[in-house]
């Protein structure tokens, strides 16, 4: 029986073989590796995956989908886990000593920048994650200072990450077709993230950019001194997409100070 795509979902399945063969070569699975696929939806890249792996967890909320997966899978090859990724605990997926979780998906648009939050909190135990997102959000994911689409995202998650677009797909390559073009990101967690509260880091840069039209001192008032902006090497005429990283790291330890 045909699955219809559920709206509610955000589904949207990929169904062109010459670009999943693509995202499988980025992904590169190989055998002994700890992979999770967050939403494999009708199993057109689960079935790719385990080509390459011993075995793979899933995240499926969709019961109909979860039945069709524990049809079409041995347990031993699939193991699934039914319920919200939202929600889901990635920690608890057991990973051999010594390796890290590897985690891919083609995520629903509609949660996509809460669940990276979610996963940003697992970062040290995970070696790398490939997920297939909205063009549009990717591209903000990787934008430098001083780009438009720079912003509360870009910050947080390239605090965490390395990030990299790797490549673009149509909405022709879907069915039902989004009405927006995708993109696939390779995320990196970086083994060192530069030091500070993230609950800090995430005050002032919400702040920064609750207000994109205004100077980045009449945005963080009342958080951040016009005197620490200055002494924190911050132009407190500058806007907020214009200051890098490390500057916003360094106003969120004024906060780490002061806490």
């Amino acid at each position: 029986m045909k699955h219809i795509a559920r709206k509610r979902f955000g589904q949207n399945f990929l169904t062109d073989q010459l670009v999943l063969s693509q995202i499988i070569r980025t992904i590169h699975p190989q055998p002994g590796q700890t992979m999770v696929e967050i939403g494999p939806g009708l199993a057109a890249m689960t079935s790719l995956l385990l080509e390459g792996l011993d075995q793979l967890h899933v995240v499926e909320l969709d019961r109909d989908l979860v039945a069709r997966l524990k049809k079409n899978f041995s347990p031993e090859k699939l193991i699934i886990h039914e319920g919200d990724a939202l929600q889901f605990d990635f920690a608890s997926i057991p990973v051999p000593a010594g390796q890290k979780l590897r985690v891919v998906g083609n995520l629903p648009y509609n949660i996509s920048s809460p669940l990276l939050f979610h996963l940003a909190d697992i970062a040290p135990l995970v070696e790398d994650q490939h997920f297939m997102l909205q063009k549009e959000v990717v591209e903000r994911m990787v934008a430098p200072p001083g780009s438009k689409t720079y912003g509360r995202l870009s910050v947080m998650l390239q605090w965490r990450y390395h990030m990299d677009l790797m490549f673009v797909v149509t909405p022709e390559a879907f069915d039902p077709p989004p009405k927006v073009d995708s993109a696939i990101v390779r995320m990196i967690p970086k083994p060192q993230p530069l030091e500070c509260n993230v609950k800090h880091l995430e005050a002032v840069v919400t702040k920064a950019f609750s207000q994109r039209r205004k100077v980045v001192r009449n945005c963080l008032a009342g958080l951040i001194t016009e005197q620490q902006l200055i002494d924190a090497g911050v132009d407190p005429q500058a806007r907020a997409e214009t200051i890098p990283l490390e500057q916003y790291v360094a106003l969120a330890r004024l906060l780490d100070v002061a806490a």
